[in-house]
């Protein structure tokens, strides 16, 4: 085994193995590691090493300095190792800050110090990994594969989520009422009977609701509901989830 006071790998491995592509849109040479560390010799070596598998880099010397980035492509995956005891704003204080601003990127913490009561913390707010120096150079890549991977997932989901209340949108006030009603499972006559209409007139509504939301069932209705939430003007979402989960096809397309 060989040992630094940074990485360290195992020798029978002259270069780091193979990392991973998230998809076929997000190859490494499309992703960026953050790397925050006040110790120089820290961030060339982890800058070297993630250069080595096609990841592009950015490295900071302080928490400051990386708040005060550039801002990248929203569809950039990006990933944060970030060091966690740094001299005026500390790694986890730089974690909770990101947080409350409303930044999900993933991060990888690393320590000089095998501190549990940091890890926890780190852990707990959604810290991906919390890595203790010398960092394992296969551990350290596993990490921000995950954190990468995690990074692509919330913006997909942030994508369908903006479709979605996009299509929620189109909506009149009385098709969302009628939309809230019809995934609680109720027939077309007991909405009629709640809204004060006539049977006929709820049809029409559902069918405009139907293409509107671009659903081409009542089960992926239910799904969009749910997904959306309070969103969804007077809907019972918890009576939605029941219905969903009562369903088999589970993935909304």
């Amino acid at each position: 085994m060989r040992v630094s006071n940074v990485v360290r790998s195992d020798a029978r491995h002259t270069t780091p193995g193979p990392v991973r592509m998230l998809d076929r849109h997000h190859p490494p040479e499309t992703c960026v590691v953050f790397v925050v560390d006040d110790d120089p010799s820290v961030r060339k070596s982890l800058d070297r090493l993630l250069r080595s598998v096609g990841y592009q880099v950015q490295t900071y010397d302080s928490a400051r300095a990386f708040m005060g980035r550039s801002p990248l492509p929203t569809d950039t995956p990006q990933c944060l190792i970030l060091d966690v005891r740094m001299p005026g704003v500390s790694g986890l204080d730089l974690q909770i800050s990101l947080r409350n601003s409303g930044s999900r990127i993933p991060i990888v913490f690393s320590t000089g110090f095998g501190d549990v009561t940091s890890s926890v913390r780190a852990m707990k707010i959604g810290a991906v990994d919390f890595l203790t120096k010398p960092i394992d150079e296969e551990q350290l890549l596993s990490a921000v594969d995950r954190g990468l991977s995690l990074d692509v997932e919330c913006r997909r989901v942030d994508a369908v989520m903006s479709s979605l209340k996009g299509r929620l949108g189109r909506l009149t006030p009385r098709e969302r009422q009628v939309f809230a009603l019809v995934v609680t499972g109720l027939l077309n006559k007991q909405i009629a009977g709640r809204l004060g209409t006539c049977e006929r007139t709820i049809k029409v509504h559902r069918a405009r609701i139907m293409k509107k939301m671009e659903a081409g069932s009542v089960a992926e209705l239910v799904r969009m509901a749910v997904r959306l939430g309070s969103a969804v003007e007077g809907s019972d979402a918890s009576v939605a989830k029941e219905k969903e989960e009562a369903m088999s096809a589970l993935v909304l397309t």
